[in-house]
């Protein structure tokens, strides 16, 4: 059993050694505000793939009770999760609800400039399509 250790409340000094006291006597490299690596990756921006394909956005309000809706259509070759994280992205910039149906994302207002951004940034061909 370990023996429990007590601070004495005499008023005698209280023995204490550091745990770090033997790290004082090694040579340790000088530390830098940010590593080198670290500075070649905050200046460039993560790589987006090239050129991933034309995609439409849409701006419908049929058969939505008045209400505008943005709908971008055409992913070629990309999976129902990334559809999904492009969806959730672009929420989250418009600051409204959206969802992913039948391979289509829906945001709800009129957001076609800033869902135009994020698909551009995503390395898509955005095109405005219809009225």
């Amino acid at each position: 059993m370990k023996e429990k250790k007590r601070i004495p409340t005499s008023g005698d000094p209280i023995v204490w050694t550091s745990p770090f006291a033997a790290l004082k006597d090694v040579d340790l490299p000088p530390v830098s505000a940010k590593p080198p690596a670290a500075d070649q990756a905050d200046s460039a921006p993560p790589a987006s793939k090239k050129n991933r394909g034309r995609v439409d956005i849409i701006r419908q309000t049929a058969h939505r009770g008045g209400k505008t809706v943005t709908v971008v259509t055409g992913f070629l070759g990309i999976s129902l999760a990334e559809k999904e994280t492009l969806a959730k992205e672009m929420q989250k910039t418009c600051g409204a609800g959206g969802t992913v149906k039948e391979g289509r994302i829906e945001i709800q207002g009129d957001q076609r400039e800033a869902v135009a951004r994020i698909l551009t940034y995503a390395g898509f061909r955005p095109v405005f399509a219809g009225g």
